[in-house]
């Protein structure tokens, strides 16, 4: 078999579960809704009704009258679907295994077994609000529910974090330890003042001094993807483009975002390079097909647009929602057969919605 049949073959097959897609959405009508995250790749995010960020998409799904939220993205984006929308809606999953390498990285038992350890060195009911990152599990939001904290976004973090010093003296932020640095500094709050928790040592690896003297614990935990860039990316790329500005995301390390022009989440950097003069050229920190899509759109007013790394990765478990995963999904719902529902328990969702109501209160 020749490299040309195969790519014929492909293209072919490509085709044939492009065109199922589009029969069963249109079977379906407005009883289910696709929503597209940024990160997802373009056969995929081309099919959806609303392109976003995680809770974006959320809260626009639960305002619409479909039955069905079919949410091309991760697992945690679906539980927030869930959490959100009306006790009549389903959020589907179209591939389980969809997960949010990021968000396992602080499980309840962790974070509870966590609060239990600060306890022994001081009150946290009373000198801890716990902020989790919107990318976490249903269970570790219903815990900061519970325990009188809330929730944040990318582009809320640091409003949510001021919000919580006005509540208790300290805060302890989970998962991702670059977004909590990031946004403590943004409030002025030294590098010292914000030490790691790592869940597998004892007291998270911290003296009961070091505990009493922060003003952010900050969980180890990260996005593998933001990760990848370096600084070294940055200085190669602005030796060569001088005149170009470099735009990164918050998960990205603390170097990495102290030498960026700007820095925001996946909304911003939108706006940011869309409204940006034409001919301007970028350097961009976060995830390849939020990156390759937005050089696309912008090459026909002369910007250009690249990665930061020169190394490609993908949000690899977001992969895995592929064409056809999409296609058995819905044709699966035309069948009258709901597939991979995602249901957060009622008590648990009670609680997350707590602490979400909490930060969108605040925004």
């Amino acid at each position: 078999m020749t490299v040309d049949t195969v790519q014929f073959r492909g293209r072919n097959q490509a085709a044939e579960v492009d065109t199922r897609i589009r029969v069963a959405k249109a079977a379906l009508g407005k009883r289910a809704v696709i929503l597209g995250h940024h990160y997802q790749r373009e056969e995929v995010y081309r099919h959806a009704d609303f392109h976003g960020d995680s809770l974006q998409l959320s809260r626009a799904a639960a305002e619409l009258d479909a039955e069905y939220i079919v949410f091309c993205g991760v697992h945690f984006m679906a539980e927030v679907a869930d959490i959100l929308s009306r006790p009549e809606q389903k959020s589907i999953l179209p591939d389980l295994q969809a997960g949010c390498a990021m968000a396992d990285m602080a499980s309840i038992e962790q974070v509870e077994r966590a609060w239990e350890e600060l306890g022994t060195v001081l009150d946290p009911e009373a000198e801890i609000t716990p902020v989790t990152y919107v990318n976490s599990s249903a269970e570790i939001k219903a815990f900061c529910g519970r325990h009188g904290g809330t929730v944040c976004t990318s582009s809320n973090a640091r409003k949510i974090l001021d919000w919580g010093f006005h509540q208790r003296p300290k805060a302890f932020f989970f998962p991702d330890q670059h977004l909590g640095r990031w946004s403590g500094h943004q409030l002025g709050i030294p590098l010292r003042e914000m030490p790691v928790w790592d869940p597998a040592l004892p007291l998270g690896g911290l003296s009961p001094e070091e505990i009493r003297q922060a003003k952010i614990l900050l969980w180890k935990g990260h996005c593998s993807v933001h990760q990848m860039f370096q600084p070294i990316h940055i200085e190669r790329w602005r030796a060569a483009h001088p005149q170009g500005k470099v735009i990164a995301h918050p998960e990205a390390a603390f170097e990495v975002c102290s030498m960026a022009d700007a820095v925001g989440s996946t909304d911003f950097i939108l706006k940011t390079v869309k409204a940006a003069e034409s001919g301007s050229e970028w350097l961009v920190g976060t995830e390849i097909n939020l990156v390759t899509r937005l050089a696309e759109e912008v090459r026909p007013e002369g910007k250009t647009v690249e990665f930061m790394s020169p190394m490609v990765c993908m949000c690899s478990t977001m992969f895995r929602i592929d064409p056809e995963q999409l296609a058995l999904t819905l044709e699966e719902l035309v069948a009258g057969r709901e597939r991979n529902v995602i249901r957060v328990a009622e008590q648990t969702a009670v609680e997350a919605r707590v602490a979400l109501q909490r930060m969108l209160e605040q925004s």
